[in-house]
C-alpha cells in the first residue's frame, strides 16, 4: 500500500484506482454499520435505508393511519434530502475549482453524527422521529457522495443490490474466459465483500458500544469519519510538499 493509495476522498476519475474505492468503502460501509445499530437498538428504526420504510408506508396508507403515514413520507423525504444536498455541496465546489469537493459533504455527515449524541446527553428534547430523521440524512449524504466519488461502483449504506451485484459477479466467473475481465471481476467480488464485512463489523462494533455508551456510538462513528477526512488531507499535503522539494532540488 502506498501513500498515494490513502488518498480516498481525492482521487477522481481515471485517476482513481481499485484500491481508492476499497479504502473508502471500508470506512464507510463500517460508519454506516455503526450508524445502522445505534438506530435499531436506540430508536428500533431503520436509518441507513429506506427500503423497509416503503412497505411500512405501504400497509399505513391501506390501513389510512395517515398520522403514520406522515412520518415515514418525512423518512423518505429526509434521506432524498441529504442525498440533494450532497450533490448540490459537491457541484458548487466543483464549480469553485476546489480539489477536494467531497470535503463538505463529509463535514456535513460527521457534524450530524456527532451533534446528535451531544444534544442528547445535555437533554435537548428530540423526538425518535427527528433522531430518524436525522440520520436518514446522513446516510442520504453518504451515499450520494461516495456514489458520485467511486462513480458508481460503491454503494455503503444498504445491502440489497449489493448482494445482488455480488450474485451476478460471482456467476461471470464461471463464463469468463478472457484474463482482465475475470480479474475485473474478481477485484470488483472483493470491492463487494469489503463493504458486506465491514457494515457486519460496524453493526457489531456499535451493538456493543451501544450497551455501554448508548447514542454516543454515533460521536464515534462521527470522530472516524472526521479522521478518515484528516488523515487523507494531511498525506496529500506532505505528498505535495515532497514533490515540491524533489522538483526544487532538480
Amino acid at each position: 500500500m502506498t501513500s498515494n493509495d490513502l488518498k480516498m476522498f481525492r482521487h477522481q476519475g481515471k485517476t482513481r484506482t481499485p484500491r481508492h474505492n476499497v479504502r473508502i468503502a471500508m470506512l464507510l460501509s463500517f460508519i454506516a454499520g455503526l450508524v445502522n445499530i445505534a438506530g435499531f437498538l436506540g430508536i428500533h428504526t431503520l436509518t441507513t435505508n429506506v427500503t423497509g420504510h416503503f412497505a411500512t408506508l405501504i400497509i399505513d396508507v391501506y390501513a389510512m393511519d395517515w398520522t403514520i403515514v406522515l412520518v415515514y413520507i418525512s423518512y423518505l423525504a429526509s434521506f432524498l434530502i441529504g442525498s440533494f444536498t450532497s450533490s448540490v455541496l459537491i457541484e458548487w465546489m466543483s464549480m469553485q475549482k476546489k480539489f477536494n469537493i467531497y470535503l463538505l459533504p463529509t463535514l456535513l455527515e460527521s457534524g450530524i453524527l456527532i451533534i446528535v449524541p451531544i444534544s442528547l446527553y445535555f437533554y435537548v428534547s428530540f423526538s425518535s422521529n427527528l433522531i430518524a430523521c436525522l440520520l436518514l440524512f446522513a446516510m442520504g449524504v453518504q451515499n450520494s457522495f461516495v456514489t458520485k466519488i467511486s462513480n458508481a461502483v460503491v454503494r455503503t449504506t444498504h445491502l440489497t443490490g449489493l448482494f445482488t451485484d455480488l450474485g451476478i459477479e460471482l456467476s461471470q466467473l464461471l463464463f469468463s474466459s478472457q484474463k482482465h475481465v475475470y480479474h475485473q471481476n474478481v477485484s470488483t467480488i472483493k470491492l463487494r465483500l469489503n463493504i458486506i464485512f465491514f457494515f457486519f463489523f460496524g453493526g457489531i462494533i456499535g451493538g456493543f458500544l451501544f450497551t455501554k455508551i448508548n447514542f454516543f456510538v454515533l460521536l464515534v462513528a462521527g470522530c472516524i469519519l472526521l479522521l478518515g477526512l484528516f488523515l487523507d488531507s494531511m498525506r496529500y499535503n506532505l505528498i505535495r510538499i515532497s514533490r515540491k522539494y524533489k522538483n526544487s532540488i532538480y
